[in-house]
């Protein structure tokens, strides 16, 4: 299956021809780029639900909304040929890859999207504003690609909590699956980011999902249990811990309860180098 590159919206537009009644699903894949095997994945997840008769649609946009001062904006790979390629190879039929022009056509939005008091915690306090302009773009992407499910990383943790919110409470016709966390052999979690890595960095990044995993095998001693695990590893590590978060998947809430019974999610984030990198593992107590 050969992926068309669409570059505007008049462009995804016209995708929507035929699409009537007893039409085939649509998916969505939302990206900003710098494709790797954790992608592949989500798209392979969007053509298995789909079919071979369903369209899935690869975004490429690099979201200057999302990105603090002093963040990594400018540094962000861009590599869309090799994306391209990727997307194509795990089964996407389009590629949408707009300019940011194309995206914000009067300049950056004055009406956008608030993540709430969710988007405040954890990644929202290390990264003010950060929730706000990845949901505004999200509502924007879901607008124009028009899909019937789309499909996101279990790695970004808060970021899914937030975009299952938003659909909830503002209406969107639309599913949202997360995807399990893909790993390298050895756990590291992938991530766009971990090319920043040096050797010795990457090194030093296993001991966060080393952490996340002691944190998982201690599930049965209960949320002290938990967290106190996976806090000796980084303790013992050095690692540049900016959060360690025991939490309630659905809104990102500590939990704090010893008795407390159900899903929750163990998430974390660390400076390497000069590499910020997230991680997430869920646990049923």
């Amino acid at each position: 299956m050969t992926a068309s590159l669409v570059r505007t919206a008049g462009e995804l537009a016209g995708l929507d021809a035929g699409r009537s009644g007893g039409r085939s699903e649509r998916a969505v894949v939302m990206t900003m780029g710098a494709l790797h095997a954790g992608h592949a994945a989500l798209v392979r997840a969007a053509r298995e639900r789909v079919g071979a008769a369903g369209t899935v649609v690869v975004t490429v946009f690099v979201n200057p909304l999302q990105f603090g001062a002093g963040e990594d904006l400018d540094r962000y790979p861009r590599t869309l040929d090799a994306d391209r390629e990727l997307a194509e190879a795990a089964g996407a039929s389009v590629v949408f890859a707009p300019s940011v022009d194309e995206v914000y056509p009067g300049g950056q939005p004055q009406v956008r999207l608030s993540a709430g008091p969710m988007g405040e915690r954890y990644e929202g306090a290390s990264r003010p504003g950060h929730f706000d302009g990845m949901l505004t773009v999200v509502a924007k992407l879901l607008h124009l690609t028009a899909p019937d499910v789309a499909f996101y990383g279990e790695k970004d943790g808060q970021q899914l909590a937030l975009i299952r919110r938003m659909v909830a409470d503002l209406n969107f016709p639309v599913k949202i699956v997360g995807v399990p966390t893909v790993r390298e052999a050895d756990g590291l979690a992938l991530s766009s980011r971990n090319r920043y890595l040096s050797a010795a960095d990457r090194v030093e990044a296993l001991a966060l999902s080393r952490a996340l995993f002691a944190g998982r095998d201690a599930v049965a001693g209960g949320p002290s249990a938990v967290r106190k695990a996976a806090g000796e590893v980084l303790a013992e590590a050095g690692t540049a811990l900016d959060y360690l978060g025991l939490v309630d998947p659905a809104d990102f809430t500590e939990i704090d309860r010893e008795d407390f019974r159900g899903e929750a999610v163990l998430a974390l984030a660390a400076k390497v180098g000069t590499t910020r990198l997230i991680d997430n593992v869920r646990l049923c107590f």
